[in-house]
């Protein structure tokens, strides 16, 4: 006997909730245009003709396209080796984040763990009192760490946000029946926190990676502190420079003076540098995006 499906029939709305639907949209819409246009504007000057950036041509679209402003970038000796840095900082300074990260959080989640509330105390502790810049920088000094790579990422090396976040969320997924099972068959910690807890941490993993990268890549205030040689110096520094100082070394980029008056380059650069110094970030976030709510959500939630 054949199944006749039937038509879903679906709810009318009353116009009261149909008012309430088209003002959602009409008010997520406005939003999304006026946070969008400032990107699609940003964008669209860096592949626009300079002189059509000055004049104040671009509006939407790019006015007598062109990849000018990001030849001179590239062009530009101290760009090329900032986003290089920076790419370093990001990777090197993740990598130990994350590690620290899952080692401090794990054993501060096990409920067998004696003395896991003292440590605790002392953490949240770090959060509320600090000694301050100049300690921080005696220290760091003291350490040897000064112009030197290390100075970026071992002062920077643990958020005690992200501890706690990443320790509530294996409270939450990780149940002890799971734990007493496996050593039941003979699994130890480390191989129980290889294969069991780290592979059904991904989406945890996943958020603390972004908000550790995302720090990295943003990385100003430590290296204006405690790098002196540009050889070092993240892309925030040279950004920085450019944006804040309006400083360009012209004889840098000589082959693209011709683009240009300097007064026009300059502005090229701003919007250039602009997409550069983002685009990492955006092109990272897709990747983890599917995984951040769900992370955030029960990493957050009230034990």
């Amino acid at each position: 006997m054949h199944h006749i499906k039937r038509p879903k029939q679906r709810i009318k709305e009353s116009r009261g909730d149909a008012a309430f639907t088209w003002i959602n949209y009409s008010i997520l819409l406005t939003m999304v245009l006026i946070t969008l246009y400032p990107l699609i504007y940003i964008v669209s000057a860096s592949f626009s003709d300079s002189q059509a950036v000055v004049s104040g041509k671009v509006w939407l679209w790019p006015v007598q396209p062109t990849l000018d402003g990001y030849e001179a970038i590239f062009k530009h000796k101290l760009i090329v080796s900032s986003v290089m840095n920076s790419f370093y900082y990001m990777i090197v300074g993740t990598l130990f984040n994350v590690v620290l990260t899952l080692m401090a959080a794990y054993p501060l989640s096990r409920r067998d763990f004696y003395g896991a509330k003292l440590f605790m105390v002392l953490l949240v502790f770090t959060m509320m009192f600090d000694g301050g810049l100049i300690p921080r920088y005696l220290l760091v000094k003291d350490l040897g760490m000064l112009d030197t790579r290390w100075a970026l990422i071992i002062p920077a090396a643990l958020s005690v946000w992200n501890v706690i976040i990443t320790r509530t969320y294996f409270r939450v997924t990780i149940s002890s029946e799971l734990l007493e099972a496996a050593q039941m068959d003979g699994c130890n910690d480390f191989r129980f926190l290889w294969k069991i807890v780290l592979p059904l941490s991904a989406p945890i993993i996943a958020v603390i990676s972004l908000f550790y990268a995302v720090g990295h890549w943003n990385q100003y205030f430590n290296a204006l502190i405690y790098l002196k040689d540009q050889s070092l110096y993240p892309l925030q520094i040279v950004l920085k420079d450019i944006l804040v100082q309006n400083k360009v070394d012209m004889s840098m980029v000589a082959d693209a003076v011709e683009i240009a008056e300097k007064d026009a380059l300059r502005q090229l650069l701003k919007y250039s540098l602009i997409v550069v110094a983002a685009g990492p970030v955006l092109v990272l976030y897709p990747f983890v995006q599917k995984h951040f709510v769900k992370g955030v959500m029960i990493g957050s939630l009230k034990e």
